[in-house]
């Protein structure tokens, strides 16, 4: 549960913010003012930013969830280009106009280019083992996995990154990286050697909330400092991409083999897959952008 609400001014220049953030933090500031003192009118003003920012966070996974969708209701069968290809450069264009209007840094960029190879690496050898497939068409591929499979990852680091620095992401009694580091390895090993050996995805469960299970994450939204396990983070972003993936396969993006007489609900054991594979991208992600204690005195790098 969120607790310890603690309202602060946020400090000059202490946050890195895009033009869009910073009109929400205007347009929040303008509001506190109108009704000074009102902790019910801060509670609701910092829920509508929270709301916004978490919107803005998901842009590039929204844009391409948005894409998926509009491809599987009105993307003309008898097009020359591929719906498949035609998703790929749309997703390409997409990436490059967020560089390009600075709505995503250069640093940024580097971790969603690491989900992309992390991801596709899964993607084909999953495709091969036959645990998903996508529609036999287009060029814009290897293998069995179109280019655009990549992006979908590159989606997730692209949220978590952006998270970090929007709210302002702090942690208390975070483990030492090199354990995160470890448990990503065995989480991430384990989606390709299940297929040969038993499944250990409730050991690394278990190990996953024995690590993290006293960290505890603080953010803040405009004025407003929270704080929650970390655990129940990562276990609300998971299931917010199960979502996400269930409107995905409606749209046709991919398949599961229960999925191909007929669409139907992502079950939710994948659930898990999910909060596993939440693991392994956070730790990616805080490689580029350290875990730092709420005071700001130092950052886990060991």
């Amino acid at each position: 549960m969120l607790r310890d609400l603690r309202l602060t001014l946020p400090r000059a220049g202490a946050r890195e913010l895009t033009i869009v953030e910073e009109r929400i933090d205007a347009w929040a500031r303008g509001r506190l003012a109108l009704v000074p003192g009102s902790r019910a009118h801060a509670w609701l003003v910092e829920l509508v930013v929270f709301v916004l920012k978490q919107g803005w966070a998901c842009l590039f996974g929204g844009a391409l969830l948005t894409l998926l969708l509009a491809a599987r209701f009105w993307y003309p069968e008898s097009a020359s280009l591929a719906r498949n290809d035609a998703l790929t450069l749309a997703a390409l264009g997409l990436q490059v106009l967020m560089l390009a209007t600075r709505l995503e840094t250069v640093r940024e960029m580097r971790v969603v280019l690491l989900f992309h190879l992390v991801g596709t690496a899964m993607e084909l050898f999953k495709t091969d083992a036959g645990s998903w497939s996508y529609a036999a068409e287009g060029v814009l591929r290897v293998g069995d996995v179109p280019l655009f499979s990549g992006f979908m990852y590159g989606a997730v680091g692209s949220y978590l990154v952006r998270v970090f620095r929007i709210f302002e992401l702090r942690f208390d009694r975070h483990p030492r990286r090199w354990v995160t580091a470890a448990l990503a390895v065995g989480i991430y090993a384990n989606f390709f050697t299940h297929h040969w050996v038993a499944d250990a995805r409730w050991v690394l469960l278990a190990a996953v909330v024995a690590v993290y299970g006293r960290t505890v994450m603080h953010f803040r939204v405009h004025a407003a400092r929270l704080r929650m396990p970390l655990l129940l983070a990562f276990t609300l972003v998971a299931a917010f991409i199960w979502v996400a993936e269930n409107l995905a396969t409606f749209a046709g993006a991919w398949l599961y083999p229960s999925q191909v007489d007929g669409w139907h609900v992502v079950g939710g054991t994948k659930l898990v897959s999910w909060f596993l594979l939440m693991i392994v991208s956070v730790v990616l992600v805080t490689w580029v952008y350290p875990p730092r204690p709420p005071d700001g005195a130092g950052a886990v790098t060991r």
